[in-house]
């Protein structure tokens, strides 16, 4: 069903179930006695920064400890309050599947690749859900721990390719059932992760993660790519993209979603993998994905700018060892004064 983007156009409707979606999770939320609101109220300006670190050579970096590594806020060394690895924290994870007419012929592979993905890295705790982007923003399968409604969701994802709107044959141009005025509107990427990081993610604690199937065209998104950014950020969601893209498909129309990508997954602390479409290439992308997952830190402190002026603030980190480099979002929006 179509979906929407309140916080910019408020006309638009909430994320909504797709009506071919398999049920969904039913299992009852917490009691209100059990809502952490007096922790999270006294926490608010508890900022967690969550990061992997790999060696020269590529390789993941384990078992360092607080003494091993900085952060600085707007370049000023903050102290660290706590600094743990966390290989088993509960994960909270956003599949984001491009259903456009440009992944007809790597969409199965995606599928197949993805369902084994889910099966390996969820865990007693972890929970999932999968969106599908073409002309709309669908929701395959609400939040749950289980692999199997998730494989099945994603099974029954389909190409949405032009559906009479005069866009056959453009890449990125899904079409659909739904009229197109004007510009074609058919890959809303920036859209999805608009809508995952805002109406799915923002409630969400501890490590939350986004991965997007996509050859990174965007066509039509209401969104800004900044603003998919800053939501992102805002949720305190990492950002994947598998970049896998049937070069072939775009002839003379030539491709140009790499740069895009690149950007909103070094921005929010994640990482572009670009598979083409090599099928074992896409195997091992996950792979990475879920070692990286698997071998992060959490380092949290109390900003030394007390100001809740809801600005952006840069993150660094800085970590020992021969050529360590660290992998963490950019920065964050600082918590806004209530009224």
């Amino acid at each position: 069903m179509l979906l929407g983007l309140p916080a910019l156009v408020p006309a638009w409707a909430q994320l909504a179930p797709s009506p071919d979606a398999p049920p969904v999770s039913t299992a009852p939320g917490p009691a209100p006695e059990d809502q952490p609101v007096a922790t999270l109220k006294l926490n608010v300006n508890l900022v967690d920064v969550i990061f992997t670190v790999k060696d020269k050579a590529g390789s993941l970096v384990p078992h360092l400890t607080g003494d091993d590594c900085t952060v600085s806020e707007d370049k000023q060394p903050q102290t660290l309050k706590n600094f743990v690895a966390e290989t088993h924290l509960p994960l909270t994870l956003g599949i984001l599947l491009d259903t456009s007419g440009s992944q007809q012929r790597v969409l199965s592979l995606e599928q197949d690749a993805g369902s084994q993905f889910l099966e390996r890295v969820l865990k007693q705790k972890d929970e999932a859900f999968l969106l599908s982007f073409d002309v709309d923003v669908d929701l395959l399968q609400d939040y749950t721990n289980s692999p199997r409604l998730l494989a099945r969701a994603m099974s029954k994802a389909e190409i949405n390719t032009a559906g009479g709107n005069g866009s056959a044959g453009i890449p990125g141009a899904g079409g659909g059932t739904v009229p197109t005025i004007g510009k074609p509107k058919g890959t809303l990427l920036y859209d999805a992760v608009y809508l995952a990081a805002t109406q799915k993610m923002n409630q969400e604690t501890g490590r939350k993660a986004v991965i997007l199937l996509t050859d990174g065209e965007d066509e039509g998104s209401r969104a800004k790519i900044n603003e998919a950014i800053a939501a992102a950020e805002k949720s305190n969601v990492i950002v994947y993209t598998i970049l896998i893209a049937d070069r072939g498909f775009y002839g003379e129309f030539g491709y140009s979603g790499y740069s895009a990508m690149k950007k909103l997954t070094e921005e929010t602390g994640g990482r572009l993998i670009d598979v083409g479409n090599n099928g074992k290439k896409l195997e091992a992308a996950f792979q990475q994905i879920e070692d990286e997952l698997r071998t992060q830190y959490v380092a949290s402190y109390t900003p030394s700018n007390a100001k809740m002026d809801g600005s952006f603030r840069t993150l660094s980190v800085q970590c020992r060892g021969d050529g360590a480099k660290v992998q963490v979002r950019k920065g964050y929006f600082a918590a806004a004064q209530e009224n």
